[in-house]
């Protein structure tokens, strides 16, 4: 009988717009997973792998999984957190990257303590009053959805609180950014709170297994044997290197994966030690 059968499909919301979507539909791929092949699709069941997709809304996502309609969602951070939902944090994606902070009109606003009776826009109310909140700075907090950045030239607001990217469209608007960083937010996996739905580990462990493969190599090389100790304490490998010998005397194969990020400079190291024949293969999907 198939999951689908039993009624116990994991049931996963899933960005259906904006800078969120393609990204968590890659990952959702490559950890094996069925994905709409059209943009009009509202849901997509995967019975082989025992999940159903519904895209939404990525604002709506977390709320969705909060009240326990849905069990497992790809969101925001600042989403997530500016929502209010009965839903947690599982697992950091390492993608959709941003930073919030305070902006004002340049030379106007230099510190947190400033904010103290401003009128503040943004769009994300809920992450602004708690981390005013939790400083005791009392302020005004207005929500305007789409760009902020007008709302003090129109006189509604003092000061916005906002993504930053490059800082030129606030530049160009003639407010400049202070105080310290209010959230720093990627995109996440949530799960609703209370006992753990039928799949979800296998599900995280699918996703944790993806985010691993992209952030390591698989590294191949010959060495002399005299040499081995050396390479191996270059390359020291998850649980531990594969070291065979080869049929050339006096010399071995070494297989160990390493990190993705100064793969490069790792195989200067090692040739400059005598290694030779150095591969570097992508790694694509791995369990630890």
């Amino acid at each position: 009988m198939t999951e689908e059968q039993n009624g116990t499909l994991l049931r996963v919301a899933v960005p259906n717009k904006g800078a969120l979507s393609q990204a968590a539909s890659e990952i959702l791929r490559e950890a094996g997973y069925r994905q709409r092949s059209d943009s009009k699709e509202l849901a997509l069941v995967d019975p082989e792998n025992g999940v159903e997709f519904f895209y939404l809304r990525p604002r709506d996502i977390a709320l969705y999984v909060g009240e326990g309609t849905l069990d497992v969602g790809i969101t925001g951070r600042d989403l997530l957190l500016d929502s209010g939902a009965q839903a947690d944090e599982v697992l950091g994606l390492g993608f959709g990257r941003s930073k919030f902070h305070f902006a004002g009109p340049a030379g106007r606003c230099t510190s947190l303590e400033d904010l103290e009776g401003k009128r503040i826009a943004t769009s994300y109310t809920g992450v602004v009053e708690t981390f005013l909140a939790e400083r005791g700075i009392g302020a005004t907090v207005l929500r305007l959805d789409g760009a902020v950045e007008t709302s003090i030239q129109l006189g509604v607001a003092d000061v916005i609180a906002d993504v930053v990217e490059t800082g030129s469209t606030l530049r160009a608007a003639g407010l400049a950014v202070f105080g310290e960083v209010i959230l720093s937010s990627e995109a996440v996996m949530i799960g609703r709170r209370g006992p753990a739905p039928a799949g979800l580990e296998v599900f995280r462990r699918r996703i944790e297994g993806v985010l691993v493969a992209r952030s390591y190599v698989m590294m191949d090389y010959d060495i002399r044997s005299e040499q081995v100790s050396d390479a191996v304490a270059l390359t020291p490998g998850i649980e531990g290197p594969t070291v065979s010998p080869l049929h050339r005397e006096g010399w071995v194969a070494v297989r160990a994966m390493v990190p993705r990020e100064g793969s490069q400079r790792l195989m200067d190291e090692l040739y400059d030690l005598g290694a030779r024949g150095i591969l570097l293969t992508d790694v694509h999907a791995c369990r630890l």
